[in-house]
This record gives C-alpha cells, sequence and structure tokens, in this order.
C-alpha cells in the first residue's frame, strides 16, 4: 500500500499558538521570536520538535547534540521549523534502582511535552535502552507524525586482538575473574576496550535490538538501525529524517498508520531473525497497549517460533554491529523474512510506501555475518515463551542465547529470596549448589526490585565455574540485559512480589524446564502449592510515597509489558484550553 496524502496547505495544530493576531496568539509568537527568529518563519510552516534525549549521563545518547544539528538542517531544507526539545532521558548505566522503573516516567513526561506544546510533527532521537520504547509509546499515545532516528552502535571494541562486545565481554570477563581465569589488572585493561567510541552497545543488546524494532514496525527510515554512532553517514541519516518528517506532518502521516497489528508481527518475527534482546517483548507488548494492538505473550511464541536466527552478532554470535552494518544491515534480515514468506510486505513505513519497497534490493555482503537459513545459529530463534504451574501467566526464554543440552532439564532449586540474598550467598564456597542445580531468584518483577532490574543472568558461583562450567539453568522474575546469554528464564509471571507461584519456591524443590514442550513446572502437588500459597505474605510495604509509590500502585505485569494502567490506549494531541 502508498500512503494517500492528505490535502496540502492546510491548519497546522501549531498556528492555534503562533497563527493570528490575538493576544494569547502573540504571547505565543513574540517570546519565541526574543531567539530572533524571523516572522515568516511562524506563517503556517510545520513546526517540528526535536526529541532530545541526550544528557551527559547517558553515555549512549552523549552525541546526539551533534545529530540534532543534521535533523534541523533537514527540517530547514524540507520547509519546516526545527525546535529543540530536551526530554528525559533514561540511562541505562546509571539510573538507580533500574532504568525500566523510569521508562513510564520517560512516556508519560514526554507524552505530554508533545501534547502542550506547539509542535505538528515530532523526530524521536533516542539511543540508549529506555529511550527507544519510552518516546515511541509517547507517540503511539499522542498520535502526532513521528518518526525514530537512532544515535547508532559504538565501534568494534577490540583486546588483544579479540573483539570486545560491550555487555557481553563484561559478563564474560567477570565470570573469568570468579573461576580464576583473568586476573583483575586485565579486566581493567579490558574496560576501555569496551567503550571506545560513542553510541550504544556494539552487541546486539537492548539499544541495538529497539532500533531494529524501530526499523522493522515502520517507524525508522530504512537502514537507520545499524550504521555506527561515529559514521558520517549516521549523520545523514538524521539528516534525511529532518527532511521526511515535514512531508509526513504535510500528508499527516500518524503513528496508528503504520503501528499496525501487520507492523508488529514483523517486529516479532524480526526479533528472532536477529538474536534480538528479551527486553523488546516488554517494550513492544507495552507499545502494542499504547496502539491499541492486540498483542500477546502467545504471538511471541507463535510469530517466532520457526524464524531461524541469522545474525551471527554477540551475544548469540561471534561478530558485531559494525560488521552488520557493512554487511547490508536490516533490510537484508528484513528481504530474507519477505522471501521466507515472513514478513507482511504490505506493512506501511515512515516512507510513505511499503516495507517490501524498501528492502526487496537488499544485498548480503558477508554471509559469514548475515547467514543462510541452512546455516543459521538456531532454526528456532523466537522467543520462547514458557507456561506452567510455575508461570501460570508466562515466562521467557530466549533459545539463541541458550545451552542446547539445558533445553530440557530437571533440578533441585537453590532459593535467593532476593538479589541481596543472591550476592550475600553466591561466593560462598559452601553453598550447598552444583551445576545440575537451578537456581531460582525471587522479588525482582515491577513492582519487587522495584522496577524489574536487569538481574536475571546471575553470575555462576564460583565453585561451579572453577570446573569450567558455563551455564546453569536459572529462573527469576527479573529481566537481563540484551548483551547477556546463558540458559536464563525470565519474567516469570505473576511475579513473587504479588504472590506468584515463584514467591514460594524452597530449596531442595525439583524443577522441569523443557523448552521444547514450552513447560515450567515446580515438582509438588497442586495441594502443597495452594496451601504454600494460602499462607504466603507480601515480604515488603510500598513505598510511601513519591514516584516509587505510583509505580508501585499502577504498574501491570510483565506478561503485558508493565506499562502502567492508566496510560493504555491512544489519548490524541488535542490543543489543550490556552490560558492567557
Amino acid at each position: 500500500m502508498t500512503f494517500r496524502k492528505a490535502d496540502w496547505p492546510r491548519k497546522l495544530r501549531s498556528q492555534e499558538w503562533y497563527g493570528g493576531t490575538s493576544r494569547d496568539n502573540i504571547y505565543h509568537r513574540g517570546w519565541l521570536k526574543n531567539q530572533g527568529y524571523p516572522h515568516d518563519l511562524f506563517d503556517g510552516r510545520p513546526v517540528i520538535g526535536i526529541l532530545n534525549t541526550w544528557s551527559d549521563l547517558t553515555p549512549c545518547n552523549g552525541h546526539l547534540r551533534e545529530l540534532a544539528e543534521k535533523v534541523k538542517a533537514g527540517v530547514w531544507e524540507a520547509g519546516g521549523f526545527p525546535l529543540e526539545v530536551p526530554v528525559f532521558s533514561a540511562s541505562e548505566n546509571t539510573f538507580r534502582p533500574t532504568a525500566m522503573m523510569y521508562r513510564n516516567l520517560a512516556a508519560m513526561a514526554v507524552e505530554e511535552v508533545m501534547r502542550a506544546q506547539p509542535i505538528d510533527g515530532a523526530v524521536l532521537l533516542v539511543g540508549c535502552d529506555k529511550t527507544t520504547p519510552s518516546l515511541l509509546m509517547a507517540a503511539a499515545s499522542t498520535d502526532l507524525p513521528s518518526i525514530v532516528v537512532t544515535g547508532g552502535p559504538m565501534l568494534n571494541g577490540w583486546f588483544r586482538g579479540e573483539r570486545v562486545g560491550s555487555g557481553t565481554a563484561l559478563w564474560q570477563m567477570s565470570e573469568d575473574i570468579k573461576a580464576g581465569r583473568m586476573t583483575s589488572a586485565d579486566f581493567l585493561e579490558a574496560e576501555q576496550a569496551m567503550s571506545r567510541s560513542s553510541g550504544t552497545c556494539n552487541t546486539m543488546g537492548t539499544a541495538s535490538t529497539m532500533a531494529s524494532m524501530a526499523e522493522a514496525l515502520g517507524m525508522a527510515l530504512s537502514g537507520n538501525a545499524a550504521i555506527p554512532g561515529v559514521d558520517a553517514r549516521r549523520r545523514v541519516m538524521a539528516q534525511l529524517t529532518g527532511r521526511r518528517i515535514v512531508q509526513m506532518v504535510k500528508d499527516d502521516l500518524r503513528p496508528s498508520d503504520i503501528l499496525t497489528r501487520a507492523a508488529f508481527e514483523n517486529a516479532v518475527r524480526t526479533n528472532g531473525a536477529i538474536g534480538g534482546s528479551t527486553n523488546a517483548v516488554i517494550h513492544l507488548l507495552a507499545l502494542a497497549g499504547r496502539c491499541e494492538v492486540d498483542l500477546t505473550l502467545d504471538d511471541w511464541d507463535r510469530l517466532g517460533r520457526d524464524v531461524p536466527t541469522i545474525v551471527n552478532l554477540m551475544p548469540s554470535g561471534k561478530y558485531l554491529m559494525e560488521e552488520f552494518f557493512y554487511a547490508g544491515g536490516l533490510p537484508v534480515v528484513l528481504k530474507r523474512l519477505g522471501e521466507a514468506g515472513m514478513l507482511n510486505r504490505d506493512a506501511l513505513t515512515v516512507s510513505g510506501g511499503p516495507i517490501w519497497d524498501e528492502v526487496k534490493d537488499a544485498v548480503n555482503w558477508n554471509e559469514d555475518v548475515i547467514l543462510p537459513a541452512e546455516k543459521a545459529l538456531t532454526s528456532s530463534g523466537g522467543i520462547a515463551v514458557l507456561r506452567g504451574n510455575l508461570a501460570p501467566n508466562g515466562a521467557v526464554l530466549k533459545p539463541s542465547a541458550a545451552s542446547p543440552h539445558l533445553m530440557k532439564h530437571r533440578g533441585r532449586a537453590v532459593v535467593f529470596e532476593d538479589i541481596d540474598d543472591y550476592k550475600a550467598q553466591i561466593n560462598c564456597d559452601d553453598l550447598d549448589i552444583d551445576e545440575d542445580c537451578v537456581m531460582v531468584l525471587k522479588n525482582c518483577g515491577p513492582k519487587g526490585y522495584p522496577g524489574m532490574s536487569e538481574v536475571g543472568n546471575m553470575g555462576l558461583p564460583p565453585k561451579v565455574l572453577r570446573k569450567g562450567v558455563t551455564d546453569m539453568v536459572r529462573i527469576s522474575d527479573a529481566r537481563m540485559s540484551g548483551t547477556a546469554y546463558g540458559t536464563v528464564v525470565l519474567h516469570t509471571s505473576p511475579e513473587a512480589a504479588v504472590g506468584g507461584p515463584l514467591a514460594v519456591v524452597r530449596t531442595g524443590d525439583m524443577i522441569e524446564l523443557d523448552v521444547p514442550a514450552r513447560r515450567l513446572h515446580l515438582d509438588i502437588s497442586d495441594t502443597d502449592l495452594a496451601e504454600r500459597l494460602a499462607a504466603w505474605r507480601p515480604v515488603t510495604d510500598a513505598p510511601a510515597s513519591g514516584y516509587a509509590r505510583l509505580f508501585h500502585e499502577h504498574v501491570e505485569g510483565a506478561e503485558t509489558g508493565a506499562d502502567f494502567d492508566f496510560l493504555k490506549g491512544r489519548r490524541g494531541h488535542e490543543v489543550p484550553r490556552d490560558s492567557h
């Protein structure tokens, strides 16, 4: 399909502020003129808000001010009026207790910025993990013409001749320290190699996954996801995005036209093909809720089950985002999905045309980076959704990052009541645990942490690591970093903090994991489980006040995206009442 253009010229919403000669119009227009803008900029041309998540405390987004200038240039070239707006920036690297706790706050704040300010369209300038979903959620809620441009990944890290994947290497090396395979001095020397240029993680972590999701959803220009942050072509992409948003406003091309059921199906399958982060599950479920699209955990399992993982990137494979870009990037993957009948070819994108037109001529320049289907890392790369008496509402596992020999496993539970309990016990040599056990972490879900931190990929005990073991089955109601790996069951729902079955697991219980059968089972009788649940009591009180209280009272479960219950659906961009 090709988007049917709206009539142009027409009155834009920004003219409610700037168009006319009333006292209120002069109030809004006159104050902005103190920045040196000439009068004819207020004559009805599209006003474009460049919503910039730059922050010195968001390292992944530290170069976005430069990109904003390129976006502005594109807007000017296309006849628009660009205005840069700093917005809430949730940094994965610095925010405590976890950036995920603030995704909803960022989405809510940006939504109100979009609705309350005189903009006709928005460029969502994002990078770090939570900035992409939070701004997409805001754009979906207001339904103003919007387009994503990301900051791009860092260049490859290198340490002593080996690729160093940001995040992934951190987890590997920290385990090597505990196992005695690496010295602290070497670890410190490797630190700089992990982050050697501007940009987001250079692995297929959550940031690159969400950049890929934005492109697969049709909300970014084709090729946006993989261009390195310091590559000149990233600046070209920003400028082209600035040009494009002006035409989108003229055409009245909105998120509701693009973020359809077909688009979400494309994104889910793409996540399987790229070996994307499990965090994409949480974020796309939340975004679908804003779009009023009925997307469920079962859709994730059904749509992704037969998708092979063909992108050979860490943490699932061996390369990094720089090589992915040189190989052709996401358009090659989307083309492969289209050729395999796994892409809704007619899904509309911000280009105004169908996604297939954007990718059908893509060329794969390196078949060791973007693999043929017969050489896929795994033939079933989609997110596996597990159910059973331990996860009645579902839990997730990333097959491409898991160990094949652990995909069917039965073991004795070793329980950690919360993250502090885990930290207190994990390094003790007298901890009664071996590689056949199942590590269980409680009270790290949306309400329990609070915010659902990335602690689900629990480091293994040193006594096991010293045997040369590198993976064990781990189960929690937490998330894990998109850069992490292992046979890790996440997002177990209902979470322990609200009395889900995970809350009553005891050390010594037997747990069965059967990924092919999508089963997660606590091996006790239904009667025993019911008695334990009846006797369960919350271990923590709700926060007394502030945003933490709001979060605790209104956050929903992981199985629906952990959004706030009062933020579902579109609220639109109706111009608020003028108070002047």
